[in-house]
């Protein structure tokens, strides 16, 4: 047993009935968190040794600046509560139905814990190596808008080995991926991103019990299950039916993230832009953080 899945399993296997058989979707869950955990110390390292070569910070890449935790917090309050809206929005339609609870007893603290640790490494691995050194790289490069273009089309590109998928969303992760970009560019960390993108794809997997961009669930407290697409196949990923309810992709598949995402931008631009940094081009600190380039840049125009 490797070191990362020791790491990884104790704070689960802690909270397991002793005397129980590991049922398989722990293992899976132990499985997928350990493989997040791993990427994430790799990308890590990797960035220690660019950090130590620009003579900066580890966590000038996306983890610095003020407020870290809160915003965090923030960003898993809204990612949950955006994922609640989308899957309330399929039930009160008729595009979902409601099963009931999944798991029982201890399993609802097991299944949470457990899930929420593994997402919790996903928001890192991913928003660390998508938007972390790699955006920094390409802003220096080509500019913070390019760049971030070029990630989120290849973190839509990622998904594309997911069995489950559908164009729509395929569309989605480059979507979702492309918002986390303009929260880095308005609050020049990554944090509110890592705590949406974690709590996002918790309450798919665990809360509610829905696909999680083609993937099934397992483990989870509620199960609901999209209207007539029973017979799922590769065919029904493309019919009106399945477009409405996202079939088997989850709701990240279906028609209705389109508005919610618009919803998203327009309200973080609301919200934001009153700081007076980003996308309406005022004085950005090249201190914050490391998407800006070396020297004294302090405007939008001097960043592009």
């Amino acid at each position: 047993m490797s070191l990362v899945t020791l790491v990884l399993g104790f704070p689960l296997h802690y909270l397991f009935r002793p005397g129980v058989a590991l049922p398989a979707s722990y293992a899976k869950m132990i499985q997928m968190g350990s493989g997040e955990f791993v990427g994430f110390i790799a990308i890590l390292l990797a960035s220690m040794v660019m950090t130590r070569i620009e003579r900066r910070p580890l966590i000038s890449y996306g983890l610095e600046g003020p407020h870290r935790i809160k915003r965090f917090f923030v960003g898993v309050f809204f990612g949950f509560a955006a994922l609640s809206v989308l899957v309330g929005a399929l039930l009160a339609i008729g595009a979902y139905q409601f099963d009931g609870e999944s798991a029982v007893g201890w399993e609802v603290v097991e299944f949470a814990v457990g899930w929420g640790l593994v997402f919790l490494f996903v928001g890192l691995f991913e928003e660390y190596m998508m938007r972390g050194y790699m955006q920094a790289t390409l802003t220096r490069g080509i500019g913070f808008w390019w760049g971030a273009i070029i990630l989120s089309l290849a973190f839509a590109g990622s998904h594309l080995a997911n069995k489950g998928e559908s164009p729509v969303g395929i569309f989605s992760a480059a979507a979702i991926a492309f918002i986390f970009c303009i929260s880095l560019w308005y609050l020049k960390n990554l944090w509110w991103a890592i705590g949406f993108h974690a709590a996002w794809d918790w309450g798919q997997t665990y809360f509610w019990g829905t696909p999680d961009s083609g993937l099934p669930a397992q483990g989870h407290l509620l199960a609901v299950h999209p209207l007539g697409t029973e017979a799922a196949d590769q065919g029904t990923v493309w019919s009106w039916r399945a477009l409405l309810s996202g079939g088997p992709t989850g709701p990240e598949g279906s028609l209705l993230i389109v508005p919610l995402l618009m919803i998203m931008v327009l309200a973080m631009w609301l919200t934001w832009r009153k700081r007076g940094v980003g996308i309406d081009g005022a004085t950005l600190v090249a201190a914050e953080s490391a998407i800006v380039p070396d020297g004294p840049a302090t405007t939008h125009e001097e960043l592009h």
